[in-house]
């Protein structure tokens, strides 16, 4: 008997047609399987020659941290990258970087026409918009396959391959490569996944944050809000660790450059922060000029300052002593903050998989073959200005330089 495929469709829905093609695709095996479509994992598709590699991501479209980073410029690398820049384990952290740094990368991109240019600090952004570098990305790693829209659930070794339990179907893979990032923007899909995976094999997760994120306050500086929208330079000391740049006073607290790098440095206790960082007050006690128009703050500022420090408005050389104490205080303003910003307005999530898991020569697990980490999900978090995206590419390029 001829059995026609036309005859056996016929007594299927379009959906369930779709559904019986969709998880035939989904079950072929693959040789490698990318749990991410982020910066690391895009990197890694994109240098790898290998064509038998799907990507899998829960968004609906690829790259979706890349196109929103940097007010949507992203902030591709930095001109001076090193361990010291990123928290973590140093040695780890510089023998990845030593394969991969920040010249190769600028390298590597200007050979396949995208220039990113300095703006600030040695940082380097796209030109026009991030899409540029996202379509890079996509260029070099065209012949990959994608499964987005499809969330991971569990990852399990199976003799010599692993089955990877997806919301639409199964995908047989030798290897898996992690580069799910972390917990920040969990509006843009970001989850745990990658820790989860890192768990059932056995590895150590280190205590996951918030990170590079702004600050809550408490009820003595509740007077920071009234102050929203304004930005003043500052030195922030966190334990032997300071950070200087800009401070922006936000409704919910402080957030701006300078306290989102402190973040990285701060679990719990005080800050101190000088408001003044190129002011000698020795200097100013002999002006009879109101002591708020020479602090070098705005005048909405300083005067809430005064305020807040119940020291009158009078011209510097009338103040007291013990008046000159207290603005003192603006050099070393010490509080605990209240907590943070939390993952919705973090950049990055601090704390990860743990490194001395992880074979820096290759990424690879050094509990279970032919499993891999990259990126951001590894216990690895860098600075503000283009380090992060560094790591990400750095660390894909350390794994696909070893498969290839």
């Amino acid at each position: 008997m001829i059995f026609y495929v036309s005859e056996f469709f016929s007594s299927f829905s379009t959906l369930q047609m779709f559904m019986v093609c969709y998880n035939t695709f989904m079950n072929k095996q693959v040789d490698i399987a990318i749990i991410g479509a982020g910066a690391s994992g895009l990197m890694f598709s994109a240098l790898l020659d290998n064509k038998n590699i799907v990507l899998i991501d829960n968004n609906p479209k690829v790259g979706s941290k890349i196109l929103i980073s940097g007010g949507g410029k992203c902030n591709v690398t930095n001109g001076k990258v090193k361990p010291m820049n990123y928290l973590g384990e140093q040695r780890f952290i510089r023998n990845i970087i030593k394969r991969f740094d920040q010249y190769d990368l600028l390298k590597w991109l200007s050979f396949r026409g995208l220039k990113p240019i300095v703006r600030t600090r040695n940082q380097y952004f796209c030109e026009n918009s991030a899409k540029e570098l996202l379509d890079v990305l996509k260029a070099e790693g065209s012949s990959k396959r994608y499964f987005l829209n499809t969330k991971v659930q569990t990852v399990e070794k199976k003799d010599m391959h692993f089955e990877i339990s997806t919301s639409n179907g199964t995908v047989v893979a030798e290897k898996v490569i992690v580069a799910s990032g972390g917990l920040s923007f969990p509006k843009i899909g970001a989850t745990s996944i990658g820790y989860d995976i890192a768990k059932s094999f056995g590895h150590t997760v280190n205590t996951l944050s918030a990170g590079l994120v702004g600050f809550t306050v408490q009820p003595e500086q509740f007077f920071f809000k009234e102050l929203s929208g304004i930005a003043i330079d500052v030195k922030i000391t966190i334990d032997k660790k300071e950070v200087e740049g800009a401070l922006l006073f936000a409704h919910k607290g402080i957030s701006g450059p300078a306290v989102l790098d402190a973040s990285l440095y701060w679990n719990k206790g005080k800050i101190s922060i000088d408001f003044l960082p190129t002011i000698s007050l020795e200097s100013l006690k002999s002006s009879k000029k109101n002591i708020s128009k020479i602090l070098g703050l705005p005048n909405r500022v300083a005067k809430r300052f005064l305020e807040a420090l119940n020291v009158e408005d009078k011209s510097a050389n009338r103040l007291s002593h013990q008046e000159w104490q207290k603005i003192e205080e603006l050099k070393k303003y010490s509080f605990p903050p209240a907590g943070t910003f939390g993952y919705s307005k973090a950049e990055v999530t601090k704390g990860g998989v743990a490194t001395d898991e992880i074979d820096a020569s290759s990424m690879m697990s050094k509990k279970v073959e032919n499993l891999y980490f990259l990126g951001e999900v590894l216990d690895v978090t860098g600075e503000l200005g283009g380090y992060n995206f560094q790591w990400a590419f750095s660390t894909a390029f350390v794994c696909a330089k070893g498969l290839n």
